[in-house]
């Protein structure tokens, strides 16, 4: 098939215009009119960088009746090239007969889910263990710190069946680079779960945390179905290690599990786990992440100056943003996981701290938008090895439980007292979404002073690009320090750890991904790997 892209239609452009632009796109390339069998949408985005004149963008595979001449024009016209193959291909299947113990996959967000079904599918049987509750329960956990205030530590946004991804914005995008199409994979098998169909052309697709629960149970079942297990609030409490090599798994069950291929894709918030790893001599490093604050605007400010006369309209819904600010003291400020129609939830998975984070629903339909709004830090700013970041969250996320109260209230601030220097006693016209609720305060001791001047520096600076981004009543609501791992657990070429063989770190946790997206490539890749070292020990 050919693929034709950079066609480009106005806004409220009628279906047949469409076809018509790709008719016109193949006469020349060669093509007569009657030659187009069919087409399908591979991509459509939105082009606002003029907003009197948004456009509709669109990439389109198409079959044609003589495609051998076209091809030998490929070159001479622009924005033409051939359809890849994105189909995706098992690269080992399990024999009836294993040699070696069943893989063992830890952590079931998007990163372990994704390595568990990829491995299950290509035969080999894999073990899940999960130290939450599967998503139905975790979810029932999670809004008991929402609504009562109540935190399970074992059981929240951050641990449990889908992971931290199943409570947010669901986006399926990365910027990472996919040469094999395994972000195609990704969206097929959601879609296969249960996803809506225009994830697969949208281009920047996302699915919502309600549709997310009940897909990751799916994908469950079909795991269980090929021969897998899931095993919940099961945690890994040691690791046995001899010689260099994984030979089992001590669990908080009291049962010692005996495996040799292990996917560790436990997330950013294992801390203790981290712990456990660095104390058995598994190479960990410290690594760059970010923190700073959440901050709510209205929905319809964001709206109206990203797409002006446009705002609201059905082929472009809830307008999102990108935002940065290099800064006079070296700093660098910038929008992060920014949630259009969504709520700002508390992310914490640890007694008396707080932590935020935002979420959307698919529909993208409450009053405000958020996003994270963080510095960039480097463990020159948390010196003290490989753990030392771990720490730093924690001096931040404990004093934002004692600015909003101790009860897991967070601290809020109106921008304008913000930016002023003066605390906030009271809201205004943006009323935050965050639950259990803000309290009103002084962000100014929440962040290390650089990232308070830094902020306060940049939010004035990204009004001038997003009109209304520092209005007065805006709320920031702190803290934000779960933005990506603190750690890196190495690994070589072949996806296993430096130095101990049979331990692959995976995903965002081990510091390779960011995101449910590169998460999930990530989980595909690494399964891959474990699945050829695997039928190499097996024929050797």
């Amino acid at each position: 098939m050919l693929r034709l892209s950079e066609i480009k239609l106005p806004l409220d452009h009628p279906e047949s215009a469409l076809e018509a632009a790709i008719r016109a796109r193949l006469t020349e390339l060669g093509v007569a009119r009657d030659g187009l069998i069919r087409y399908t949408v591979f991509r459509r985005a939105h082009d606002a960088r003029k907003r009197a004149d948004i456009k509709l963008t669109y990439i389109v595979d198409v079959e044609v009746k003589d495609e051998g001449a076209a091809l030998k024009r490929l070159t001479d016209v622009p924005h033409c090239g051939v359809t890849p193959d994105m189909s995706y291909k098992f690269v080992a299947e399990a024999p009836a007969q294993l040699s070696t113990p069943r893989p063992v996959v830890i952590g079931m967000g998007p990163c372990g889910l994704f390595a568990g079904l990829i491995l299950a599918q290509m035969g080999f049987r894999p073990i899940i263990l999960e130290r939450g509750k599967a998503v139905r329960e975790r979810t029932k956990d999670t809004f008991g710190l929402w609504r009562k205030s109540v935190l399970n530590p074992e059981s929240n946004v951050q641990f449990g069946e889908g992971g931290a991804g199943t409570f947010s914005d669901g986006k399926l995008y990365s910027q990472i680079k996919d040469p094999k199409h395994y972000g195609r994979k990704v969206l097929d098998e959601f879609v296969r779960a249960g996803a809506p169909e225009d994830i697969l052309y949208l281009s920047r697709p996302h699915i919502g945390t309600f549709r997310l629960v009940s897909m990751v149970e799916k994908m469950r079942a079909s795991i269980h179905e090929l021969g897998g297990e899931v095993r919940f609030e099961t945690r890994v409490e040691d690791i046995d290690i001899d010689n260099g090599q994984v030979r089992g798994l001590k669990l908080s069950t009291g049962e010692t599990l005996r495996c040799d291929h292990v996917v560790l894709a436990v997330g950013h918030s294992a801390r203790d786990t981290f712990q456990m790893l660095y104390d058995r001599g598994v190479h960990v490093e410290a690594k760059p992440f970010s923190l700073g604050f959440r901050i709510e605007h209205p929905q319809g400010i964001i709206d109206r100056s990203r797409f002006g006369k446009f705002a609201g309209h059905k082929q472009l819904g809830a307008a999102d943003y990108k935002v940065v600010h290099h800064c006079s003291n070296g700093r660098a400020v910038y929008s992060f996981c920014m949630c259009p129609g969504g709520t700002v939830v508390a992310a914490t998975s640890e007694l008396g701290r707080v932590v935020t984070n935002g979420m959307s629903q698919y529909s993208r339909a409450e009053r405000n938008a958020n996003a994270g709004i963080v510095v960039g830090i480097t463990p020159d700013d948390y010196p003290g090895g490989p753990l030392a970041g771990i720490a730093f969250q924690r001096k931040w996320e404990e004093r934002a439980f004692e600015l909003g109260g101790g009860n897991y209230m967070a601290p809020g601030q109106l921008v304008g007292d913000f930016i002023a220097g003066r605390p906030s006693t009271s809201l205004g016209s943006v009323v935050p979404s965050y639950k259990p609720g803000v309290r009103p305060t002084d962000l100014s001791t929440a962040l290390p002073d650089y990232a308070i001047e830094a902020i306060r520096e940049a939010l004035p600076q990204m009004e001038k690009k997003i009109a209304g981004f520092a209005m007065h009543d805006a709320v920031l609501t702190g803290v934000e320090t779960r933005t990506s791992s603190p750690v890196r657990v190495r690994r070589g070429d072949d996806y296993q750890s430096v130095n101990v063989n049979g331990l692959y770190p995976a995903g965002e946790g081990a510091g390779y991904a960011g995101g449910i997206y590169s998460a999930a490539i990530d989980g595909i890749e690494v399964a891959e790997a474990v699945a050829l070292k695997i039928m190499s020990r097996q024929t050797a």
